[in-house]
C-alpha cells in the first residue's frame, strides 16, 4: 500500500478520541485552532467505563455551557461528595459550589455529547484512524496511520490512554507501581431478578468492596468483580466463561449471566508520565497518568488536563503565547496528577480486607467527624480544592473562582467564549489591548473579596489587586503582548 503526506494544513493533530481528546479538540476549537481527532475504533465503546462527574468538572461544562445537556442525562448524587473509600462524612460537607454534587451519567454518554460538542465548533474526527508511528521536526509533527497516511501537523498530543503509542514513541517513562489486583467488568443480561441481584450484591460488598453489580441501561446489568489474577495481556477481554466464574466465586452465583454487551478488564497499576511534553508532542489523561480506579477520578482528571491544555496550546499555535506558557501545562497539572495518584492508592488500601488496612479505615472512620477532615478529603478527590503555584499571594490566587451573579448574569456565563476576564470593582482598571482575549466586567459592587481579580480561561485567578501597571504584568505573563 503506497502512503502519502497530507499537506501541512492542520495546527494540532489529537491522538485518541475519548474524553480528554474530544474536551482538548473542543477547547482549541473554542479559539480557532485546526485540528483533527483521530480515534483507531470505528465506533464509540458500548462499555461503561466511568459512572459519573465530580463537580470541578460539572463547573467546567457550565463554564462551556454544556451542563444543561449533561444534567438532561444524569442525575444529581449530593451526598457522595463527602465519601471517601466508601466512607462517608456524619456531616454535610459545604464545598461552596453549587455544583456541590456527583453527577450519575455513564461513560457513553459523556463520550457522546463531548465529541457532540467538539464537532459543533468544527473539529474533525477521523474514525478508524490507527496511529502506529510520528516523526517531529522544529516546525511540524508527521504522523503515520496504519492505512499508510502520513498527515502532519504543527502539534500533536498523545491522548490515546494508558498504553499510549504516542508516549511510547516518544520514549517518556511511566514510572510507578504494576498491577497488582485486577477486576473484570461487564455489562450482561441476568436471568436472577433484579431485587434478589440487589440483595446478594448489598451482602457481598460488605466484605468484599471491589465486588458490585446493579442494572445499567438497557435492561443489562453492569458487573465489576475481581479476577482470579492479574492477565498477561490486558488488552485481551475476559471470556464470558471467565466472568461467570469469578461471579461465582465471590457471590456464590453468576446470576444467570449472558448475552454481554461488553467485557474488559482494569488493574490498580499507578503510573505518571516523567514529563508531559517532548518538543511539539503533549501527552495528556490517561497517556499521562494511570491509577486505581477508586474515587472515579480518572476521567475527570483528563477533562481537566484537557481544559488547562487547550487554551496555553491555542496561545502557541496564535504566536501569541509569553515565555513558558506552554510548559506551565506540565508544572501545573503533574503535581495534581500526583495527589490523585496518592488519593487512589490510600482509597486502594482502605477497601483491602486485611486486618491492617480495615484498622486504618476505622481510625479514618472516627477522623471524619473531626473538622475540616472530611472536607479537605471532598475538596481533594472533588478538584475544587486545586491550587495551583502561581507565586506568593493571596489564598484565593491559583484557585478556581466559583459561580458569582453579576450584574448581566453569571460568571460562568461570561466564560463561554474561552477569554479570560477581569472583574473590576474599582472602575479603574482595564484590559485594553487584550480586548481580543480578556473580558472586562466592572461595577462596585461585585461579589469578589478584593478589588479586582483576573481569571485565566480556565477559570483560575492568575492575578489580585487594584494597580494597572501590576495588572498590565499579569496580562503579559498570562496572556503575552498586547
Amino acid at each position: 500500500m503506497s502512503s502519502h503526506t497530507e499537506p501541512h494544513t492542520h495546527d494540532v493533530t489529537i491522538a485518541g478520541g475519548g474524553p480528554t481528546g474530544m474536551m482538548l479538540a473542543a477547547e482549541l476549537r473554542l479559539r480557532g485552532v485546526d485540528v483533527v481527532v483521530l480515534e483507531r475504533e470505528h465506533e464509540r465503546s458500548p462499555l461503561v467505563r466511568s459512572l459519573g462527574l465530580h463537580p470541578r468538572s460539572v463547573e467546567i461544562l457550565d463554564m462551556r455551557g454544556l451542563l444543561e445537556r449533561f444534567l438532561a442525562l444524569g442525575r444529581r448524587y449530593p451526598d457522595a461528595v463527602g465519601r471517601f473509600a466508601g466512607i462517608a462524612s456524619p456531616r454535610p460537607v459545604d464545598l461552596e459550589s453549587d455544583h456541590a454534587y456527583i453527577l450519575g451519567i455513564p461513560q457513553t454518554v459523556t463520550d457522546r455529547l463531548l465529541e457532540e460538542h467538539a464537532v459543533e465548533l468544527g473539529a474533525q474526527v477521523r474514525r478508524g484512524a490507527e496511529v502506529v508511528g510520528f516523526e517531529q521536526d522544529e516546525a511540524s509533527v508527521t504522523v503515520e496511520l496504519a492505512d499508510g497516511t502520513r498527515l502532519r501537523s504543527r502539534w500533536l498530543v498523545g491522548c490515546d490512554g494508558g498504553r499510549s503509542l504516542v508516549r511510547r514513541v516518544l520514549g517518556v517513562a511511566f514510572p510507578g507501581e504494576p498491577a497488582r489486583t485486577e477486576w473484570l467488568l461487564g455489562e450482561v443480561e441476568v436471568t436472577t431478578p433484579a431485587e434478589e441481584v440487589a440483595a446478594i450484591s448489598e451482602e457481598v460488598r460488605r466484605t468484599h468492596r471491589g465486588f458490585g453489580i446493579g442494572p445499567a441501561a438497557d435492561g443489562l446489568f453492569r458487573a465489576v468483580v475481581p479476577a482470579a489474577s492479574v492477565a498477561e495481556d490486558r488488552t485481551v477481554p475476559p471470556t464470558l466463561d471467565e466472568f461467570r466464574t469469578q461471579l461465582h466465586a465471590y457471590a456464590g452465583t453468576d446470576f444467570g449471566a449472558h448475552a454481554p454487551r461488553a467485557l474488559s478488564r482494569f488493574t490498580d497499576a499507578t503510573r505518571l508520565a516523567d514529563r508531559y511534553r517532548d518538543g511539539r508532542v503533549l501527552l495528556a489523561g490517561d497517556a499521562a497518568h494511570v491509577h486505581p480506579p477508586l474515587g472515579g477520578q480518572g476521567l475527570n482528571l483528563g477533562i481537566q488536563d484537557a481544559v488547562n491544555l487547550g487554551w496555553k496550546l491555542a496561545a502557541e499555535v496564535a504566536g501569541r503565547a509569553p515565555d513558558g506558557l506552554l510548559d506551565s501545562y506540565e508544572s501545573e497539572r503533574r503535581p495534581v496528577a500526583e495527589q490523585v495518584l496518592t488519593l487512589t492508592r490510600a482509597q486502594s488500601v482502605l477497601i483491602d480486607p486485611e486486618p491492617g488496612p480495615q484498622a486504618v479505615r476505622r481510625l479514618l472512620t472516627e477522623l471524619m467527624g473531626v473538622d475540616g477532615v472530611a472536607l479537605y478529603l471532598a475538596e481533594q478527590v472533588s478538584g475544587l480544592g486545586i491550587r495551583y503555584d502561581l507565586g506568593d499571594g493571596p489564598a484565593l490566587l491559583g484557585r478556581r473562582l466559583r459561580d458569582l451573579p453579576l450584574p448581566d448574569g453569571r460568571l460562568y456565563e461570561r466564560l463561554r467564549d474561552g477569554r479570560g476576564l477581569l472583574l473590576d470593582r474599582t472602575g479603574q482598571l482595564t484590559p485594553a489591548g487584550w480586548g481580543d482575549r480578556v473580558g472586562l466586567v466592572a461595577d462596585e459592587d461585585l461579589p469578589i473579596h478584593a478589588p479586582a481579580l483576573l481569571l485565566r480561561p480556565d477559570g483560575y485567578v492568575a492575578w489580585i489587586g487594584d494597580g494597572q501597571d501590576d495588572l498590565v504584568e499579569a496580562l503579559r505573563r498570562w496572556f503575552g503582548p498586547e
